[in-house]
């Protein structure tokens, strides 16, 4: 039988399997076999040029952020100060009232046209969002809401943030589907509201995932502290950076399959803790008798009062922080229609349903006054862990362990997220033109490669765990993006609202849309309306701070009292707004970027086309044939 023969060069230019001396793993025919060393250096040589950048694909097609020119003084002018594209019909692009402009139609195309691999299926989104989202947050900072407001503010404050995220993660849902471009979130804020702003809600969520990084390994480390606290930690710090840099690294396909395997840890951990907590409380343990809801008499159902209950929903928000990246995942999907609304669904009634009633058990098996929740030294604290405390009052000496296996296993898994989360953002704000261009490097397996290695020097801050001062640094640190994701949430509901307005100007039908928003524009409002709530909220906390907790057996010292502590505690609290505020009016004085008018928002470039007609008829064929029950689950997940 005739060998293969191939000449060199045949393969296309810029396939990742050609070298300059030719694919060395085929051979013309009479030419000898190639040695195993030869064969080890040429897969050396394809893994190296991987990392390489596909000459066909780019790092960004065109620079969207430049000085404007006299030659450029021909464009089209409206009323706005912004450029219509000719043949785009309705994109508005170009500023004219100053020396810099901002291309909305360019940044629009590299969002669209972005050289990511999408290689993640339905299963992987749908933990994704999970995976996502049950990490520190539950937890370990639940142990700090219940101290600081009680069982009942947990409950309330959790359902409230639940409902907002429900319109909002629907509003996230039609937006993704109808549109899976890179960036997401913040792509859509500087494509249905002002550019000055994507580029605020773009940086504040890459800097949100930045931190959270070094946060989430510093939280790895002190948990191992479990087992052997004589260790260094800067020897697991090490250890963890590695392991979630190599994890990215290896594709958004590792990526997505390593969160898979960490959620159903995760998902299996909770509910094994939701059947064990109700053991416990019923006195299913020879040393501990009924428990039933002693705790919300004594010491009560709340603490601090109104006050305390508000100063609870920001902990609740950053518990639920993670659940948007499924939208952030809808640009590396196989297929976003499908997979998209099925996660978008599943995902909201998952996370409630743990949250919720995992709280609940732990708002009857740990008073808010355990002296080990005043325990933690920081917000990376496990042994503070409500989780761990109330398997550990219950007498049993294997379960804590595995508890706190678990809880490594989640911050892993939530520092394995910030690197996907804050590589995306960051390639995606370069193909906007709103951050260095060389962070929008995409090799050739579609990893934003050097996006990746800029989360990976801010996972060096890590090494802060073994300063005495390091609860000061994390807490600093995590002002700087404390209010992320409630304004990362606002922006994606206001930009639906935006996006329904727009759709409806140009006089399209809801039927064309391949996914609709179950609560609608309304959900929108609502969502917006009630982060807006939480910011209120939270200022108030800021300024007038609840009473801090107080050592055992000493009287408790409120704040009120020094007033260096208040504006310290205010900042901490308060920062990130002043810093969003800061960057989106600089990039607005300098670019000069207007608010985008409902009739100029581009609701064509980048719209996923998918035969709605057909499909629809399809599906409905498809559910005449299911039983009621069946009707119900699918609407709901």
């Amino acid at each position: 039988m005739n060998r293969l023969s191939l000449k060199e060069g045949s393969l296309a230019q810029g396939s990742s399997w050609s070298t300059p001396r030719g694919p060395s793993y085929l051979y013309d025919e009479g030419r000898p076999r190639r040695g195993r060393r030869d064969r080890g250096r040429d897969t050396v040589n394809r893994w190296i040029d991987s990392f390489r950048r596909d000459p066909n694909q780019r790092i960004t097609p065109k620079i969207v952020a430049s000085t404007f020119n006299d030659r450029d003084g021909d464009a089209l002018g409206h009323d706005d100060g912004m450029e219509v594209r000719p043949g785009s019909g309705d994109v508005s692009t170009r500023n004219h009232r100053g020396a810099h402009y901002f291309d909305l139609y360019a940044a629009t195309l590299n969002t669209v046209n972005t050289g990511l691999s999408r290689e993640l299926k339905g299963r992987h989104l749908q933990m994704i969002a999970i995976g996502g989202s049950i990490g520190t947050g539950l937890f370990v900072a639940s142990g700090k809401a219940l101290n600081t407001g009680g069982p009942a503010a947990i409950l309330i404050a959790y359902a409230f943030i639940g409902v907002m995220l429900y319109c909002t993660v629907q509003a996230l849902g039609e937006l993704a589907v109808t549109f899976p471009v890179a960036g997401s979130f913040s792509a859509y804020s500087t494509r249905f509201l002002d550019p000055a702003w994507g580029f605020a809600m773009g940086w504040n969520y890459a800097m949100q995932w930045l931190i959270v990084l070094p946060l989430e390994i510093v939280a790895a480390s002190i948990t191992v502290g479990y087992w052997n606290s004589y260790l260094n930690r800067s020897i697991f710090v090490t250890i963890f950076l590695i392991a979630i840099v190599a994890i990215n690294l290896f594709g958004v396909k590792a990526y997505g399959e390593a969160e898979f395997i960490f959620a159903i840890i995760k998902v299996t951990a909770v509910i094994g803790f939701i059947l064990l907590g109700c053991v416990i409380n019923i006195g299913g343990f020879p040393d501990e008798g009924y428990i039933g809801g002693k705790y919300w008499t004594n010491p009560g159902a709340f603490h601090n009062g109104f006050r305390g209950l508000c100063s609870v929903f920001v902990t609740a928000a950053f518990a639920f922080a993670g659940t948007e990246l499924v939208g952030l995942a809808a640009a590396e999907t196989v297929n976003p229609r499908k997979s998209l609304p099925t996660a978008i669904k599943q995902v909201f009634w998952r996370i409630t349903l743990f949250y919720i009633v995992a709280l609940t058990l732990i708002g009857l098996l740990v008073p808010y006054d355990h002296p080990k929740l005043l325990g933690a030294r920081s917000v990376a604290d496990a042994s503070a862990s409500p989780f761990v405390i109330a398997i550990e009052s219950a007498g049993i000496d294997v379960l804590p362990g595995v508890m706190n296996g678990v809880i490594l296993i989640a911050v892993i898994s939530v520092g394995n997220s910030a690197v996907f989360g804050s590589s995306r953002t960051l390639a995606a704000l370069a193909d906007q033109g709103q951050a260095p261009k060389i962070f929008g490097y995409v090799d050739r397996r579609g990893r934003p490669l050097v996006a990746i290695l800029v989360a990976a020097l801010f996972g060096l801050l890590g090494y802060l765990a073994d300063l005495e001062a390091q609860a000061d640094v994390l807490d600093w640190l995590l002002a700087v993006s404390g209010l992320s994701s409630i304004l990362t949430w606002g922006s994606i509901n206001l930009a639906h609202i935006r996006f329904r307005r727009a759709w409806a100007a140009k006089g399209r039908s809801l039927d064309e849309l391949a996914f609709r928003a179950q609560a609608g524009v309304v959900g929108s409002w609502i969502g917006l309306t009630f982060n807006c709530l939480v910011l209120i909220a939270q200022f108030w906390t800021a300024a007038w701070p609840v009473t801090s907790p107080a050592a055992p057996g000493s009287r408790p010292v409120s704040n009120d009292q020094n007033p260096k502590s208040v504006v310290q505690h205010f900042f901490l609290q308060f920062l990130c707004v002043p810093i969003v505020v800061a960057t989106y009016l600089g990039y607005k004085l300098w670019f000069r970027t207007p608010w985008i008018k409902a009739r100029n928002i581009d609701v064509d470039t980048g719209r996923k086309e998918f035969n709605l007609p057909i499909l629809v008829q399809q599906e409905r064929d498809e559910r005449s044939g299911w039983p009621a029950w069946k009707k119900v689950y699918k609407f709901l997940c």
